[in-house]
C-alpha cells in the first residue's frame, strides 16, 4: 500500500519557530499597549453553539461556518425520509449542535451578556485567538487565522474612539512603522448623505458604490450608482461630498454646509469633532489621521464612528479596522449596551514588517547561546554555567555530549545562535572558557563569571 504523503488542510499554514519568535513579537507588543491602556485579555473557547454564530453573519456569513459533527452515530436519529431527500440543509441542525468560531466578536457578545454579573462596566477587554471560516483560500485569505481585538461596552463616550486611535498610533510604530495613515469616518454622515438626495433606503447601495473609489475611480462610482437607479441629479449633490480635500477641519466645514438639512448627519459631524479634539490634547507620534468620508466598512454593523488603518510603506490592503456599534449584545437579549472596538491585521503586519525587514534581529532567535562540549566531563562541567545564564533569564542550551565540535557549531548556525562557549580538557583546568561571537567570528578567553556577566 502506497503511503500518503501528510499535509495540511488547505486555507491552514504550519509556523515555524522562526515564524512564531516573530508572530510573538507582534502579539506581545499589541498585547503590550493593549494592557497599558486599561483592557484585560479573555479567551473564549474554539467552538461555540450553533445557535450561537449562526444567523449573526448574514447568509452569506453563515455558509463560511465551520459546523462539528456530533459526536457517535450522529444519524442514528435522523428522520428517513430527510435523508433520503439528501438535502443536508434540511438535518444541519439535527447532526450538528456546535460550530467553530467565525469571528471573536459574537463569541465575545455572547461572553458578557452571560458574564454581565461579574463584569466592572464599561468592559475594556481584548482577544488574541484564531478564527475559523470556510472560505476559498487565496493569497492573504486563510481559512485559519488569528485576530487581534480590544473592545470597550457599556459606555458611549467618545473618549474610547480616541484612545483606540492612540492605540493604533503606539502599538504600530513601536513595530517600526514610520508612515501610515488611521482613516475615520461615522456611520451618520453617510446616513446624512444619503438623507439629502432623498435615498435613505438605498444607502446600502450609495455606500457600497462610494467605498470603491480608490479601485475602480470616479468614473466607476458614478457608473455604479446610475445602474443600483441613483439620478443624475443625485450624483451632482453626492460629487462634490465624496471628493472633499483640504485638511480635516477643512473638510468638516464643507460637510456641515452640504449636510445643513440632515440632522444625523450634522450629529455625525459633531462626534468626528470631538474624536478630533480629544487627539489634538494628545497629539499622534506616527500615524496620519484622515477624515474619509468614503470610508464605509461593515456598514449594517457600525453605528457610528468607523475606522480603518493602512501603510503607505508596502502595497498592502488594510492592517486594521473597527467602528462603533449600539447593541452588540441585543442579539442575545441584552438591550442596549452600546460598544467600539477595534481589530490588528495580524498576517498581513507581519507580510509588511518583512517586506520592510523591521524585525529586530533578537525575532531571529530563541537561543542566545549554545554551550558546546568535547565530552561527559566537559558537558557535566558545563551543567553550573548553563543553570547560571538561566537564573540570568538568558537563554541557553548545552548541547549533549557525544556529538563532533563541528556539528555542535553547525547546530548553533542553523538555529542562528549569536554566541558559543566551548569546554575542553584545556578550558577545565585553566577555567577559562572558549566563548565565539557567531557573527563576527571573534574569539576570546572568559571565565564563567565574566560570560555570565557579558550575557546577563
Amino acid at each position: 500500500m502506497a503511503s500518503i504523503k501528510p499535509s495540511v488542510p488547505k486555507g491552514t499554514r504550519d509556523f515555524s519557530p522562526t515564524e512564531m519568535v516573530k508572530r510573538n513579537y507582534i502579539f506581545d507588543t499589541i498585547k503590550s499597549v493593549f494592557r497599558k491602556y486599561g483592557y484585560q485579555q479573555i479567551e473564549t473557547p474554539t467552538m461555540e453553539n450553533s445557535s450561537t454564530l449562526l444567523g449573526k453573519y448574514g447568509e452569506e456569513g453563515d455558509k463560511l461556518i465551520f459546523k462539528i459533527l456530533n459526536s457517535g452515530d450522529y444519524l442514528a436519529k435522523v428522520d428517513a425520509d430527510k435523508l433520503a431527500a439528501k438535502n443536508s440543509n434540511q438535518i444541519a441542525s439535527e447532526i450538528s449542535e456546535k460550530a467553530l468560531r467565525y469571528d471573536l466578536t459574537v463569541p465575545f457578545a455572547r461572553y458578557v451578556v452571560q458574564h454581565q454579573n461579574e463584569i466592572t462596566f464599561p468592559f475594556k477587554r481584548f482577544q488574541v485567538q484564531p478564527v475559523w471560516r470556510a472560505d476559498r483560500p487565496q493569497r492573504g485569505r486563510y481559512r485559519e487565522f488569528y485576530q487581534c481585538d480590544a473592545d470597550v461596552v457599556g459606555s458611549d463616550s467618545l473618549l474610547n474612539e480616541a484612545e483606540f486611535i492612540m492605540i493604533y498610533d503606539e502599538a504600530l510604530g513601536k513595530l517600526g512603522l514610520k508612515d501610515f495613515s488611521i482613516k475615520i469616518n461615522n456611520r451618520k454622515i453617510l446616513s446624512g448623505i444619503a438623507q439629502i438626495i432623498d435615498k435613505a433606503d438605498n444607502i446600502i447601495d450609495l455606500t457600497v458604490a462610494i467605498d470603491k473609489l480608490d479601485k475602480i475611480g470616479l468614473d466607476g462610482v458614478i457608473k455604479e450608482l446610475l445602474e443600483r437607479g441613483f439620478t443624475e441629479a443625485d450624483i451632482d449633490k453626492i460629487k462634490p461630498v465624496i471628493l472633499l480635500e483640504g485638511t480635516n477641519e477643512e473638510k468638516l466645514q464643507s460637510l456641515r454646509e452640504a449636510l445643513a438639512s440632515s440632522e444625523i448627519g450634522l450629529k455625525g459631524c459633531d462626534e468626528i469633532e470631538t474624536v478630533f479634539n480629544y487627539i489634538k490634547s494628545c497629539p499622534l507620534q506616527t500615524a496620519e489621521l484622515e477624515l474619509d468620508i468614503t470610508l464605509a466598512r461593515g456598514l449594517n454593523y457600525y453605528t457610528g464612528a468607523i475606522f480603518e488603518v493602512k501603510t503607505n510603506e508596502v502595497a498592502m490592503g488594510s492592517i486594521g479596522g473597527g467602528g462603533r456599534y449600539d447593541d452588540l449584545t441585543g442579539m442575545f437579549g441584552l438591550k442596549g449596551l452600546t460598544g467600539v472596538g477595534i481589530s490588528f491585521g495580524a498576517d498581513r503586519i507581519y507580510d509588511v514588517l518583512e517586506e520592510l525587514n523591521l524585525f529586530p534581529v533578537a525575532a531571529n532567535q530563541s537561543t542566545q547561546v549554545l554551550i558546546c562540549n568535547f565530552d561527559k566531563e566537559g558537558e557535566l562541567y558545563g551543567l553550573p554555567l548553563l543553570q547560571q545564564l538561566r537564573r540570568q533569564n538568558v537563554n541557553a542550551e548545552l548541547y549533549p555530549a557525544g556529538a563532533k565540535i563541528k556539528k555542535q557549531m553547525e547546530y548553533a548556525n542553523n538555529k542562528n545562535i549569536p554566541y558559543t562557549v566551548v569546554i575542553g580538557s584545556e578550558e577545565i583546568q585553566s577555567g577559562l572558557l572558549a566563548f565565539k561571537n557567531m557573527t563576527s567570528g571573534e574569539q576570546e578567553k572568559l571565565t564563567a563569571e565574566q560570560i555570565v556577566e557579558r550575557l546577563g
